[in-house]
């Protein structure tokens, strides 16, 4: 079986940490556990390994947050991934800082990336994973707040959520969305 992994963000090295690359970020450590290395190919960095017998692909789209979609369908077509297995990376400000859940539909929720895949692929029905930013950010400056650094504190706890993160990821790969999100989901 074939799986895409999407790990979401934008290019550049002036979005490198912050809180909208976490998707980045996750994916950088699967391909590091897998002992891959990136290539830049067609609308995205690329990267592959085996894990049980299934052939693992992973992006991170080059056409910027706001064009995801773009890269995801490319991708979907060109190594034949169903929907059901491609799994999208993403930041979520409606969920605390150091919740992370999986889900296998729903809705853009305002998220830029998010709402270029629905308009890409056509529709909500593909399985993501949500790594919560929380939103402790003054009314108006949510732009600011997604585009900047985690905190000291975040900093500190990041490691280990985006162990979890990676964890989860290969649950997903291994028994599926139900049980991963029995299993490992947080609050």
């Amino acid at each position: 079986m074939n799986y895409l992994i999407v790990g979401l963000g934008n290019i550049g090295k002036e979005y490198a940490d912050t809180r909208h690359n976490i998707g980045f970020m996750v994916a950088d450590e699967l391909a590091n556990q897998a002992g891959t290395t990136w290539s830049t190919l067609k609308h995205a960095y690329y990267t592959e390994y085996k894990q049980r017998g299934h052939n693992i692909y992973v992006i991170k789209p080059t056409t910027f947050m706001n064009l995801s979609g773009k890269a995801v369908n490319y991708w979907m077509q060109e190594l034949k991934v169903p929907v059901e297995n491609v799994l999208v990376i993403v930041d979520d400000l409606a969920i605390p800082f150091s919740s992370i859940r999986i889900k296998p539909k729903g809705s853009a929720a305002g998220h830029n990336g998010l709402r270029s895949i629905e308009a890409s692929i056509g529709g909500q029905h593909y399985p993501r994973l949500r790594f919560g930013i929380g939103d402790n950010f003054s009314k108006g400056r949510q732009v600011d707040y997604v585009l900047g650094p985690f905190d000291k504190e975040e900093q500190r706890e990041l490691p280990a959520l985006i162990e979890h993160a990676v964890k989860m990821v290969s649950s997903f790969i291994n028994i599926g969305i139900g049980l991963t999100m029995t299993n490992l989901n947080t609050k």
